[in-house]
């Protein structure tokens, strides 16, 4: 039975039972505590908790989850995964023990013809909590041998949130795998025999105080009890598979099998290769699937996770001898196997794949980089025990690695561990931790080195939330509730001319935020101070300070005042967020649904847009997003802003940015009567979106793995950039003589031209080259020097491949007979000195390296290079001193 097939079972049984089918949550998880899902009850956690009313009080699904505290334990034991699936059903305040064990003992007892599982009821083992005699009692009368059944304590079988909230006992339910597998005796003497495939968690009780999971207040019965289950779905398959574990199920093994192929090597003959043909099963799937959820590989959270998944694959593969690139070969395999499951990757796999590859090949030249100096780290720890030193590679090498190559940690570990060498790690995070500690000293330099704890301070002593009025007024009469100055923390009162933050009751500046730049503007007090308002931010969530110039007067805490934005600039600013958001749209009509934001910038007169993307978009596809725009702001849309629901807002399709946390009330604004664009947004629009004018787009580049950036132009930047570029087209066609639409034809003519002329010039300068040589060779020949050098000034070359060429075929003719040095040097076509060096193997006996010799002449020219001992080239600023440098180069030649 396939695994989607046991996944299909499960919902459509519960499904005939009245429960409401929801399909998995993303595996990004909505707690900003952690970052992803980590348990199939997690999106169910506010209908437990009482905290929203679910849509049905019957709900099942089959969730999504990852794991990774454990990664570095992937694959060391068949138990080990990071992505598993959980098959829940939970009744919220409906049904309770009774109905709970029955759906379970059915599904689990039904014959496979009849829509079941078909476990032969003998094979099943259940544990209860110490005083459940009711669960128990229930479980005798389903037809469950009393024999199979074990009592367990509140360590194993009571159930809570891990704080106040509800709990209860649990359930467990066991398969028995035979003898075979471990001894006799339940779930209590051998869990390696005895799999628990499901749980069943009553939650009955209200408590408090929960210190660890035997230490707790049970403080009461609840009102409206809870049925919380979860049954692993991996582990089901490999069950009903008749496997021995979970990397043996259709869905994992198959990346197994491409890996043998790709390898060589065969999975079950050697327990190290094994580990890693797990890691590699393992990883690939979870790096899929986490991908698929909109993350894509960085240096922080969860796209970190994601870097070490796939680098621990790709290094794992290389381990097990495969050179080449493996992604390609491997995530179609698990892209297959994980499709009837989950559809919805075919039509993702196409950006998934691009952005997987491309952190394979950028892995790969990271790799090569840090493993040749990690090398060198390792001999010399091994030199170090050898002499009855400590087996060690320092925390500084580690730290360089990382900080330098770019060559995490977890990989410097594991690949020390490889060869016998530990790592001096609490060094490595002493060093990290100063750097860290660096960069916030920086960041809080950057606010006027005012310690953030001055704003939590400050925002515990506020008795209400402060006010924003600037999404319908850009002028307010507020208080000053507090001055924040620099180096002193808060104070009464300050006095002109000075730099401070301010924090007002109310007030109509918009604070920096979801790429939307601040207000500019002034705050007047009552007294007649006067302040320049130049930037406003939320330093901790909830507190809006003003980052002001005071310019005149005497602002005191508590002072009326009046606050004033700049309204042009909240205009301009204003039309590029409005322009943002179209430009979203247009892109993903032309590209298609992957294309989603990953950060943005809104300023007066511009706009920057980051979107998830593996490729360069083709010029005609940009004109076309391009065009789109501008087509719709021709067409006047207006713009509208409405509060709703989150869960209403996603359900109306409002687009939503990955990661990030809404509250319950979100703000959605919506372009176009018809819903063309609709985005969850907190920033500020124009009311119809043919006020932005025009938008022209500058550029769209690649700034990072598998994320693209389009820089353009909104309103008036757009006009003026539109009239610089009619008038430089002007300029062209007088200065060409040509037509505005004849200049491409024309411009490419001429450079047909130039570029025939540079391949004449070329090769009139290899010619002069080549026509040289016996001239050189002759006089090197004549030379009675112990060492024959053929030096000589080139004067303009052609191309420095040229240049090394006839370096070597001088060296070549020269042959072996005598040490021989060869050395040219000449102009590039920017005129800058270049010179190439090259020994014989005569000459490299005696030590004479053409790098040190090239390093020498270099430093005449007032330049650097260098080489290897055969051959070297470098270069300097300065052509005038071409035959001192050579003459320097013959004379470091002759010294042996």
């Amino acid at each position: 039975m396939r695994t989607s097939e046991i996944a299909k079972r499960y919902l459509d049984f519960f499904a005939k039972q009245g429960h409401m089918v929801v399909p998995s949550a993303s595996l990004i998880s909505p707690n900003p505590t952690t970052l992803f899902t980590i348990a199939g009850m997690v999106p169910f956690i506010p209908y437990l908790l009482g905290e929203q009313t679910p849509p049905s009080k019957r709900m099942a699904s089959n969730q999504k989850c990852v794991r990774t505290l454990d990664i570095d334990e992937v694959g060391k034991t068949t138990r080990h995964g990071t992505f598993f699936q959980m098959l829940g059903n939970f009744s919220f305040g409906d049904y309770f023990k009774e109905e709970a064990i029955h759906y379970a003992w059915t599904l689990l007892t039904t014959p496979q013809d009849q829509g079941g599982y078909g476990f032969d009821p003998e094979s099943l083992w259940v544990t209860t909590y110490t005083d459940d005699e009711e669960a128990r009692s229930i479980w005798r009368n389903e037809g469950m041998d009393p024999a199979h059944m074990q009592i367990m304590g509140m360590e194993d079988n009571f159930w809570t949130t891990g704080g106040p909230g509800p709990g209860g006992p649990c359930s467990e339910i066991y398969v028995d795998r035979g003898p075979e597998y471990g001894i006799e005796g339940g779930p209590a003497a051998d869990e390696s025999r005895y799999i628990e495939i499901w749980d069943l968690v009553f939650e009955n009780f209200e408590v408090d105080n929960v210190k660890s999971k035997t230490d707790l207040h049970i403080v009461g019965e609840l009102e409206n009890k809870n049925i919380d289950t979860g049954a692993g779905l991996e582990r089901l398959a490999y069950l009903l598979q008749h496997k021995n574990n979970i990397y043996e199920t259709d869905e994992v093994y198959p990346v197994i099998e491409a890996a043998e192929r790709l390898s060589g090597h065969t999975y079950g003959e050697d327990a190290d290769d094994d580990v890693r043909f797990r890691v590699v099963a393992d990883h690939v799937r979870s790096a899929l699937m986490i991908m698929s959820d909109g993350v894509r590989p960085s240096n922080e959270g969860r796209g970190y996770v994601l870097r070490r998944l796939l680098r621990r694959s790709i290094r794992s593969m290389r381990t097990l001898g495969v050179q080449d690139d493996v992604l390609p070969h491997l995530f179609p395999v698990s892209k297959e196997a994980m499709s009837s499951s989950y559809p919805e990757l075919n039509e993702l796999f196409p950006d998934i794949s691009a952005a997987a590859y491309g952190e394979e090949a950028s892995f790969r030249r990271t790799l090569d980089k840090g493993t040749s100096i990690l090398d060198v780290a390792v001999k010399k720890a091994q030199d170090s025990a050898a002499q009855g030193g400590d087996a060690v590679v320092s925390g500084d090498e580690a730290f360089t690695l990382h900080d330098t190559y770019g060559f995490p940690i977890e990989l410097t570990l594991e690949m020390a561990e490889e060869q016998g060498v530990h790592v001096d790690e609490p060094k490595f995070r002493e060093l990290m931790a100063q750097q860290k500690s660096r960069a916030r000293a920086d960041a809080l330099s950057k606010r006027h080195n005012v310690d953030v704890s001055v704003y939590d301070d400050f925002k515990k002593t506020l008795d209400r939330p402060l006010e924003f009025l600037g999404y319908t007024d850009y002028s307010s009469r507020s208080r000053v509730l507090g001055i924040i100055e620099a180096g002193k923390g808060s104070v009464p009162a300050v006095s002109a001319p000075a730099y401070v933050e301010v924090i007002l009751d109310r007030t109509p500046f918009y604070a920096q935020a979801g790429g939307q730049l601040a207000d500019q503007g002034e705050i007047l007090s009552d007294e007649g101070a006067v302040l320049d308002v130049d930037d406003v931010q939320h330093p901790v969530k909830g507190l809006t300070v003003h980052q002001c110039s005071i310019t005149e007067g005497t602002l005191v805490v508590g002072s009326a005042v009046t606050a004033t934005i700049d309204p042009v600039r909240r205009g301009a600013i204003a039309r590029s967020h409005t322009a943002t958001h179209m430009v979203h749209k247009a892109l993903r009509e032309e590209l298609g649904p992957q294309a989603t934001q990953r950060g943005s910038e809104d300023a007066p007169n511009r706009l920057r847009f980051d979107f998830q993307w593996s490729g360069a978009p083709s010029a005609d596809a940009m004109n076309t997003v391009e065009a789109r725009v501008n087509d719709r702001l021709r067409d006047n849309l207006s713009v509208n802003t409405t509060e709703m629901k989150f869960d209403d807002a996603i359900a109306l399709g409002a687009m939503h940015l990955f990661g990030e946390k809404y509250g319950d009330i979100v703000r959605v604004v919506t372009i176009g009567q018809d819903g063309w664009s609709r985005e969850l947004c907190g920033g500020t629009h124009v009311d119809h979106v043919g006020k932005i004018g025009q938008v022209s787009i500058l550029s769209e580049a690649s700034v990072g793995t598998g994320v693209r950036r389009v820089d353009a132009i909104v309103g008036q930047g757009a006009y003026e950039f539109n009239a610089r570029e009619h008038a430089l087209v002007s300029q062209l066609s007088a200065t060409l003589n040509a037509r505005p639409d004849e200049l491409e034809s024309r411009i490419s003519s001429l450079l047909n031209k130039l570029k025939e002329s540079d391949r004449r010039l070329a090769a009139m300068y290899e010619r002069n080259l080549s026509e040289s040589v016996p001239a050189i060779i002759e006089e090197a020949r004549n030379s009675a020097s112990p060492v024959l050098v053929a030096a000589r000034n080139v004067g303009r070359f052609g191309s420095v491949e040229a240049l090394r060429k006839t370096v070597s075929d001088l060296r070549a003719q020269l042959g072996d007979d005598r040490p021989s040095v060869v050395a040219l040097a000449g102009e590039s076509e920017d005129g800058r000195p270049v010179v190439l060096a090259a020994t014989n193997e005569s000459a490299r006996k005696l030590g004479i390296k053409a790098g040190d010799l090239v390093r020498g002449a270099s430093k005449v020219l007032g330049g650097g290079g260098g080489g290897k001992p055969d051959f070297a080239q470098g270069g300097g600023r300065d052509a005038t001193r071409i035959d001192q440098a050579l003459e320097a180069l013959r004379a470091e030649a002759q010294k042996v």
